[in-house]
């Protein structure tokens, strides 16, 4: 619903590497941010606060889907992803990360949940994206 994982890794994405990589952040539905994940990426120093959630078919509309490629974070993203690459020539890549939406018990297990998939995140936006920002690819 583009309020976890994927606000989450575009938030990264960018602090990671500002202007030298372009990316953005698409649902296969709309739903509201959530807190949790606000909360867990307001530890390390970024706001994700104003993020509003988009579907897939909003970013297309704004963007053209004009990117060379498409990480999906969930299966129904993926298969989403997929079909409308259908005729691009972009990349689909799914890295499948926990969906911690449910997760229950204290508020501290909850946020150590969001902030486990907020490292996953993190260390593979630094593996894929890292050597391309530096111009190694």
């Amino acid at each position: 619903m583009n309020a976890v994982r994927s606000p989450m890794a575009l938030a990264l994405f960018r602090h990671y590497f500002g202007r030298s990589l372009y990316g953005e952040s698409a649902g296969v539905r709309k739903g509201e941010l959530d807190p949790f994940a606000a909360a867990v990426m307001e530890e390390i120093g970024l706001d994700i606060a104003k993020h509003r959630p988009h579907t897939f078919e909003e970013l297309e509309d704004a963007e053209g889907l004009n990117f060379d490629l498409i990480v999906t974070l969930s299966p129904p993203a993926h298969h989403r992803a997929l079909d409308l690459t259908r005729t691009l020539a972009a990349d689909v890549e799914y890295w499948p990360v926990p969906d911690v939406t449910n997760q229950g018990g204290s508020r501290e297990q909850i946020l150590d949940a969001y902030r486990s998939v907020r490292d996953i995140l993190a260390k593979r936006i630094r593996d894929r994206f890292g050597s391309i920002a530096r111009g190694n690819e």
